[in-house]
């Protein structure tokens, strides 16, 4: 069973930074794809980013330009690194693995971002 925790979140101040991690017990190629999605209060859950096991991204319009998935050079970790931050960014962030045949949610992260 695919287990992934997920760290980094915090309070930063809008146009700070800050570096997501989610750990996976399994390599990242055992899997579809991870991603990276979060819910603001009420709001939907929204995809953020992902990334294939085969390196290929994908970004939220939103964040495009801003945000950077990546995967560790452990091949059990992805980052989300998150530039310039903005307040409407503030979310639960969660990290998710696509498997063959089941999908696996981490607890997820708090992500507050001050103006």
């Amino acid at each position: 069973q695919v287990q992934l925790v997920e760290s980094g979140g915090g309070l930063v101040q809008a146009g700070g930074s800050l570096r997501l991690s989610c750990a996976s017990s399994v390599s990242l190629f055992s899997v579809k794809s991870m991603g990276w999605y979060r819910q603001a209060p009420g709001k939907q859950r929204e995809l953020v980013a992902d990334i294939t096991s085969g390196g290929m991204t994908n970004y939220a319009d939103s964040v495009k330009g801003r945000i950077t998935i990546s995967r560790g050079n452990a091949k059990n970790t992805v980052y989300l690194e998150m530039l310039s931050l903005k307040p409407e960014d503030t979310a639960v962030y969660y990290c998710n693995a696509k498997g063959l045949f089941r999908d696996t949610w981490g607890q997820g992260t708090q992500v507050t971002v001050s103006s």
